[in-house]
């Protein structure tokens, strides 16, 4: 599991609300919390959404539909703040679909055999790389 980080900060259009929050990574989802309460308060769910590091031990995120929010996290170290970037960045959707094309295609010219076609998926069905660019 990666480390908590803390705090998010939105900055939305002309104000800034500084929050402190212990986050926790599943899946696509980045799930947030109240230090003092188990349940989440909210999520983001990772996908099209940009991760831009900020400063040494600060990165944030900003998603297409909404590039004027944008939800910034502080870590304790640089070391701390690259890990969980790369984390997020694994995390979505398309990142994995990509994976799993080009590791279907390394088998595929490895075995000569496609490793989808024992599971009857077929051509048509298989997955296809996105032409949006993020």
């Amino acid at each position: 599991t990666a480390p908590a980080l803390h705090p998010p900060l939105l900055n939305a259009l002309f104000f800034a609300v500084l929050k402190k929050r212990l986050v926790k990574l599943v899946v696509n989802f980045l799930f947030y919390f109240r230090t003092d309460e188990a349940e989440p308060i909210g999520a983001l769910l990772l996908e099209h959404c940009k991760i831009t590091k900020e400063e040494e031990n600060v990165f944030s995120i900003s998603f297409i539909e909404e590039p004027d929010r944008k939800y910034s996290f502080e870590c304790d170290t640089e070391e701390q703040c690259q890990e969980w970037i790369e984390a997020l960045r694994r995390a979505s959707y398309e990142f994995m679909r990509r994976s799993l094309i080009f590791y279907r295609n390394e088998i595929q010219k490895m075995t000569g055999k496609d490793p989808l076609e024992q599971y009857g998926i077929s051509e048509e069905a298989r997955f296809q790389l996105g032409t949006r660019k993020l």
